[in-house]
């Protein structure tokens, strides 16, 4: 199940009306047959700021965040916090759309919640690929590709 918290509707209103859509779509994708519960909490780059800072030490806002759930937590795999401000800035500098850039965040937020991570060069490689085959699986570009800005 997918649980989408709308905290900065104006923020995302670039996605259009299919904005719950997109976002679910695109962690039911990441998700492949694992079963549970994920949180999405799409908000403006203050409350990923304050989350960032709360939970992270780092007093900045960033696109986005993923808590997995703690051990007993039941069917809840976790929490992802997404900043609208943020995320708009990084598809317009990479070219792309909001839509497209949404999913891969979320995409990359859920294999988080699953464990997937980035700390060194092979499991960047690893995780990048993951994600460009369940982007692909949406229609969604690859958004690693060497044309696109970092």
């Amino acid at each position: 199940m997918i649980e989408i918290v709308e905290d900065d509707a104006d923020g995302w209103s670039a996605v259009g009306a299919d904005l719950s859509g997109v976002v679910e779509r695109a962690a039911t994708a990441a998700l492949g047959r694992v079963e549970g519960e994920v949180v999405v909490l799409l908000t403006d780059d203050a409350g990923v700021q304050d989350l960032n800072a709360r939970f992270r030490g780092k007093d900045t806002p960033t696109n986005v965040l993923s808590f997995p759930a703690a051990e007993g937590a039941g069917d809840l795999l976790g929490d992802i916090a997404l900043a609208s401000g943020v995320c708009r800035a990084e598809a317009a500098a990479q070219g792309k759309t909001l839509s497209d850039h949404l999913s891969h965040l979320v995409v990359h937020g859920v294999l988080h919640l699953l464990g997937r991570d980035h700390e060194d060069d092979v499991e960047a490689e690893a995780m990048e690929a993951e994600e460009r085959s369940i982007l692909a699986s949406l229609g969604v570009a690859d958004p690693y590709r060497s044309d696109v800005q970092a």
